[in-house]
């Protein structure tokens, strides 16, 4: 079983927990051909600014995939390129929902090296695999 960190925008978390679905651009079509049923796939929102106001990054809910990866062009996903739809998914049911607040977590998770200049290890990523204790320790605090 793997884990794996989701990055997704608010608008977006908002179709993931109605529509039990996770997608991708089809960029990322290696990254989510790894991805088996049983697997945890843990939302992270990112940081957005929304009338002036910042919205914190941060870690809204654990949840399980429950098919293989496959192709679904429907326009339920918003994105900032026009026309692109998120066409490789993954059907998931939740585990746990909640928030925690992401950059107090950043001293403890192993998979950020550089603390510093941690959002580099998301920047350009749709997800990215999650060493198990960051993912207990995640799942801990949900």
């Amino acid at each position: 079983m793997a884990y794996w960190l989701c990055i997704t925008n608010r608008d977006n978390w908002e179709v993931i927990k109605k529509k039990n679905v996770w997608g991708v651009p089809k960029r990322h079509k290696n990254t989510i051909a790894k991805v088996k049923p049983g697997d945890k796939l843990v939302i992270y929102v990112k940081q957005e600014r929304k009338n002036k106001q910042i919205l914190e990054p941060k870690i809204v809910g654990i949840f399980e995939v429950v098919s293989e990866p496959y192709t679904d062009s429907s326009k339920i996903f918003k994105s900032h390129v026009p026309g692109e739809t998120y066409p490789l998914r993954v059907k998931i049911k939740p585990i746990k929902l909640g928030e925690v607040d992401f950059k107090p977590l950043i001293p403890k998770l192993k998979f950020i090296t550089n603390k510093k200049h941690w959002s580099g290890h998301l920047m350009g990523k749709a997800m990215r695999e999650l060493p198990e204790e960051d993912y207990k320790l995640i799942e801990s605090l949900l």
